[in-house]
């Protein structure tokens, strides 16, 4: 096998898993799992789950797409640049890990009112769970950010592959909601968000230098 071919595929990979692992991080569907199972309660029936599973993963995913082919043009079209994106992004994420790594849902997400308001909702697949729960202010701008550092058509198929994958693992997550939260249990739920709160953390603390350093040069 020609080593150099490898490299190639090797580094396609590591792109891919890199892709997969930021979204899943931001998206923090074992977070959205927890928030499902204590707005439905504990009698909520499997089918009722599952749909709402489906329809809230579905609702992340078109709204993915959409921000990674619109996304940029949208903010081209208030005149936000990208250093300044990034700036912003990056503060986001930030807020978003810290209050990660303290083991609560952050504001950014969802916040206590709109917890309230969902407990009333027959449908809350689409409001909160998809948005702003999972697909909020820090997934959006990390996919215009990812977007415009991997602008060739690989990384670009890359990026949507990684799309498709991370909505599938939060689909599965959350029609397993219920047996997700039986097995961690709280404290299980807090670990893992923690985990994922120091993933998130690095990524905003890049994108913020970045973003400033740019800013400054130019």
């Amino acid at each position: 096998m020609d080593i150099s071919h490898l490299g190639f595929n090797l580094l396609y990979l590591k792109k891919f898993l890199y892709f997969t692992v930021t979204l899943l991080t931001i998206m923090n569907p074992v977070a959205a799992a927890a928030i499902t199972v204590s707005i439905l309660g504990a009698e909520a029936e499997p089918k009722e789950v599952s749909r709402i599973a489906l329809k809230a993963s579905l609702t992340v995913l078109i709204a993915s797409l959409l921000t990674l082919f619109a996304g940029d043009f949208i903010f081209k079209l208030f005149g936000i640049n990208l250093p300044s994106l990034k700036v912003i992004g990056g503060l986001i994420l930030i807020l978003l890990a810290l209050d990660m790594l303290r083991g609560r849902v952050s504001e950014t997400q969802h916040t206590k009112e709109e917890t309230e308001e969902a407990m009333e909702k027959e449908d809350i697949s689409i409001v909160p769970l998809a948005i702003p729960i999972l697909f909020g202010p820090g997934t959006l701008t990390t996919l215009v950010i990812l977007k415009s550092r991997n602008s060739d058509p690989i990384s670009l198929m890359l990026l949507i592959g990684a799309v498709l994958t991370s909505t599938l693992i939060t689909y599965l997550i959350l029609r397993n909601s219920y047996l997700l939260v039986e097995v961690l249990g709280i404290t299980g739920v807090k670990i893992a968000t923690r985990l994922m709160g120091l993933v998130v953390g690095a990524i905003g603390a890049e994108f913020l230098i970045d973003g400033v350093k740019k800013l400054w040069l130019s």
